[in-house]
């Protein structure tokens, strides 16, 4: 039997991967920094052992699976080399790995994560389906039909893949430590396109995704009537939100999701289109997505004494709109509170007058210090040159986050690609020792 060592275990689509290949009654190990970090949870969950790097890790029979963010000269590859294993990067053990399946990728500047993670429940309820979401979620099914994963267009990764199937949920500028500018990031995903073996179902409100050419089938979905699915009739409830939906102008039926906003809208009309278009029944829909609870770190709450803690991802000023969007139509009658921790310098500068004007729809702004990367730890700019473009906003120090309390009926909102969740966990334990 195969054993697979993962270096760099703990990167999100690695231990997402690492699950799956344990599913499938693989033996896995992996290594990482001794930091610990969300996705580990289900490694260790699933007994998959984890161990600090070390080239000593490296033995004869194992196959190496190597997250990009590690060069060959990482001690535990070079070691690899020097004993003639095979070394494959992620994605192009991803890219073969789906061959067996049938593949859906889902890839765009925003809402992959979720989608991949609604895609896959709701395949769930008519066919074995395993996935791979970007969250560190992965779950292998033996004997699965389809395989659901997140293509992630940084660095132009997502060309190592050529599935059945491509969502598109849009076209935006980002990770402009790569991308030039926005026709960069179209070429990407116009070269992904080409690359789609049955058919695409994209966004068709995304100026960009309009433009796209491809071998097969384009299906559009959204709110303008010339898209095949249009949501129509939306009605916002406490419960969250029904719409009809209509393909080519001819109603189909009706859905309800237990989800806020218009992106969370956009998304669940991606995931009728591929279900309907893969012939799901209409009932296995309505029924999955139903019972949707979510991913990781997308709006996921907690209920604090009086306030709402809401733990999101959120690091693009598009991402940013769409979160704040879900809060105030979720929480219509409460003060919403925007902590918000800046994701990398190139971004922050990229898109500073951007990151000022959406922050602007939140009552009130705390930005916590810009969090670099191991690519990119410093930059000319700090978090007061984006404090500066805001009215009233405040730094908020982990070791000091009292300054919250004083929101006694709001939502507060933690955004960020970075380690944001700490202020919330000094928050929630300054509020322990507090009631003490």
């Amino acid at each position: 039997m195969t054993s697979y060592h993962f270096v760099g275990i703990k990167g999100s689509g690695m231990s997402s991967l690492a699950q799956i290949l344990h599913d499938m009654n693989f033996e896995v190990q992996g290594s990482d920094i001794e930091k610990r970090f969300f996705t580990q949870t289900a490694l260790e969950e699933r007994g998959i052992k984890i161990l600090p790097f070390d080239r000593n890790n490296i033995r004869p029979g194992l196959t190496i699976i190597a997250g990009n963010a590690f060069p060959d000269t990482h001690e535990e590859i070079d070691e690899a080399i020097k004993q003639g294993l095979e070394v494959i990067r992620y994605h192009k053990f991803l890219g073969a790995f789906m061959q067996r399946y049938i593949s859906i990728g889902i890839s765009g500047a925003h809402g992959k994560t979720s989608t991949t993670g609604l895609l896959a429940h709701v395949m769930q309820g008519g066919d074995r389906t395993s996935y791979l979401i970007g969250d560190g979620t992965g779950q292998g099914v033996e004997g699965s039909k389809y395989f659901v994963f997140e293509a992630c267009e940084y660095r132009r990764h997502f060309l190592s893949y050529s599935p059945d199937y491509a969502i598109m949920t849009n076209i935006d500028f980002d990770h402009p430590d790569y991308f030039t500018d926005i026709d960069d990031v179209f070429s990407a995903f116009q070269e992904m396109a080409m690359q789609v073996n049955k058919g695409i179902i994209a966004c068709g409100d995304d100026e960009q995704l309009q433009k796209i050419q491809a071998k097969v089938p384009v299906l559009f979905y959204g709110f303008n009537e010339e898209n095949d699915f249009q949501a129509r009739n939306v009605v916002t409830g406490t419960d969250g939100t029904t719409f009809d939906v209509h393909v080519r102008n001819e109603y189909y039926a009706t859905f309800s999701i237990p989800m806020f906003g218009d992106h969370t809208i956009l998304n669940s009309l991606a995931v009728i289109a591929l279900c309907h278009y893969e012939g799901f029944s209409t009932d296995i829909i309505q029924a999955q997505l139903k019972t949707f609870t979510g991913v990781k770190r997308r709006f996921t709450e907690k209920v604090v004494s009086k306030q709402v803690l809401i733990d999101d991802y959120a690091h693009h000023p598009t991402e940013i709109r769409a979160t704040l969007d879900s809060a105030a139509k979720k929480y219509p009658n409460r003060e919403i509170v925007a902590i918000f921790q800046p994701h990398t310098f190139s971004r922050t500068q990229a898109f500073l007058e951007e990151f000022a004007d959406c922050l602007k729809m939140a009552d009130k702004v705390y930005l916590c210090d810009i969090f670099g990367s191991a690519r990119e730890n410093h930059g000319k700019l700090s978090i007061r040159d984006l404090q500066d473009k805001i009215d009233g906003a405040e730094l908020l120090n982990p070791e000091d986050p009292s300054a919250l309390a004083q929101h006694s009926n709001a939502v507060l909102i933690f955004m960020g690609a970075g380690d944001v969740q700490k202020f919330q966990e000094s928050y929630e334990q300054w509020l322990l020792l507090k009631s003490e």
